[in-house]
């Protein structure tokens, strides 16, 4: 098998090679991308959706497929992270949570698997717990990172950002209070099926939204065709389209990046984590 693994590899990585033999050399003003769309873009961006940030409404709304297929392969890894790695509550038998280095003795009075709600002893005199200060300044700075973050998503039209950059820096403020805590706080308030909703709830928002325009008689991911539901102008309703499938991008990137991070930390078991 690991054989025909490697086989499999190197005959995919040559197709790979040889087919990228037929593409232009980077930045050559001369490819049909340059010559072709690259202008056209430039150009009329601001004319056609409104919006300054060329990158965000060629991300949004001219390529608005890819980038809805990029979304979904997200939502996808988070989904083979979860069947390859999750093992079920009822497999594991010690499902408590202990801060402690490996290779700790600990005497438990209860049963010969503890559970949760036994008592447990600490022997080793090398524990030590969380660092307060790493604690306190992390939960502070939390807040200030998830306000950052909705700025980075409403502000993607007019300067770097979009759904991406702020699903990520979402989802890393979860994380972060994971890392200086401890995972069992952060499932409990953000829980495993939570960030499984979320990731599939951001994929519908932006195929939703593309759905939404064919429904009202206009092409899908014309987000002009939102203008009667928007109030707004054909030109405004594109701005405000690549809005909301920006909120989408960010809520399944968020969602997925926390989802992995729970089953990645804690190898699939998500009783301890890091």
């Amino acid at each position: 098998m690991k054989i025909l693994g490697k086989i499999t590899i190197l005959l995919c990585g040559s197709l790979l090679l040889f087919f990228t033999s037929d593409f232009p050399d980077f930045g050559d003003a001369n490819s049909p991308a340059s010559l072709h769309l690259s202008p056209y873009f430039i150009e009329h961006t601001l004319e056609d959706t409104a919006v300054p940030n060329v990158v965000t409404s060629v991300l949004a709304d001219y390529r608005g497929y890819d980038t809805m297929f990029e979304t979904t392969v997200i939502l996808t890894a988070g989904l083979a992270c979860f069947l390859l790695l999750r093992i079920p509550k009822r497999a594991v038998k010690n499902r408590y949570y202990l801060h402690e280095p490996t290779g700790v003795t600990l005497r438990f009075e209860g049963d010969k698997y503890p559970q949760e709600s036994d008592v447990f002893k600490r022997i080793d005199s090398s524990w030590v717990p969380y660092d307060i200060i790493i604690n306190f300044t992390c939960r502070l700075l939390i807040h200030f990172i998830q306000i950052f973050a909705l700025y980075v998503v409403a502000h993607g039209h007019h300067s770097p950002g979009g759904g991406f950059q702020g699903g990520v820096v979402l989802g890393a403020s979860v994380i972060l209070f994971a890392i200086s805590g401890n995972l069992r706080a952060a499932i409990k308030r953000f829980g495993e099926k939570t960030a499984a909703l979320f990731s599939a709830t951001g994929v519908f928002i932006y195929a939703g939204t593309a759905a939404l325009c064919m429904v009202l008689g206009e092409n899908f991911i014309d987000y002009a065709a939102l203008a009667p539901i928007l109030g707004s102008d054909r030109i405004m309703a594109r701005s405000h389209g690549i809005f909301i499938v920006e909120i989408g991008v960010a809520v399944a990137v968020m969602a997925v990046m926390i989802w992995i991070y729970y089953n990645l930390s804690s190898a699939g078991k998500q009783d301890e984590g890091l």
